[in-house]
């Protein structure tokens, strides 16, 4: 592979905590120049992000408190996978529970980490189209969600004037104007 040169090994690890979704591994790695180092990694299942547009062109967005940041967040409807879950499946079912629609349509956008510094979290975006009423808001337990729909102009609006400062939303966002759905 034309890439090797650049590949760290693995020599060992342990694991120094499993929660519910995040595990913590750290490594002792090989580095390619045949030293060594040191890897803290949060391993993660993976997770899908959905930009919901209704038929009026306006895109669903949710606001929940986000702890480990201490703010009220907007965002893109986003859920994490079960293990062993198909990412549409997911798709499917966070958009039911986060905001009460089912879509017609899911258009996937691409794929990407979400911060491949420390973390393994692959995301799967999608586009929802065709909505329509699904079970309600279901939610987890442990989340408290309020619907907002934007325009495509507010939603930029709002990442321009750092309302929005969540960087999958953006990058969702930004995804789908590029293929022309915003």
């Amino acid at each position: 592979m034309k890439d090797n040169h650049l590949r760290e090994e693995k020599i060992d690890g342990t694991t120094v905590f499993e929660g519910r979704i995040v595990r913590l591994e750290i490594d002792r790695v090989r580095l390619p120049n045949g030293g060594e180092s040191r890897r803290e990694v949060v391993r993660h299942p993976g997770a899908v992000l959905l930009v919901p547009i209704t038929r009026d062109g306006r895109v669903i967005l949710v606001r929940q408190h986000r702890y480990p940041t201490g703010e009220v967040l907007l965002e893109v409807p986003a859920g994490t996978l079960e293990r062993g879950e198909d990412p549409v499946d997911c798709a499917h079912r966070e958009l039911d529970e986060e905001t009460g629609h089912r879509a017609g349509e899911l258009v996937p956008l691409g794929v990407f980490f979400s911060a491949p510094g420390f973390c393994d979290e692959l995301l799967s975006c999608y586009v929802a189209r065709d909505l329509r009423p699904g079970d309600g808001l279901t939610g987890d337990s442990d989340e408290n969600i309020e619907i907002v729909e934007l325009s495509a102009e507010e939603a930029f609006a709002a990442i321009d004037s750092g309302e929005i400062r969540d960087c999958k939303t953006t990058a969702s966002l930004l995804l789908a104007r590029r293929r022309g759905y915003l």
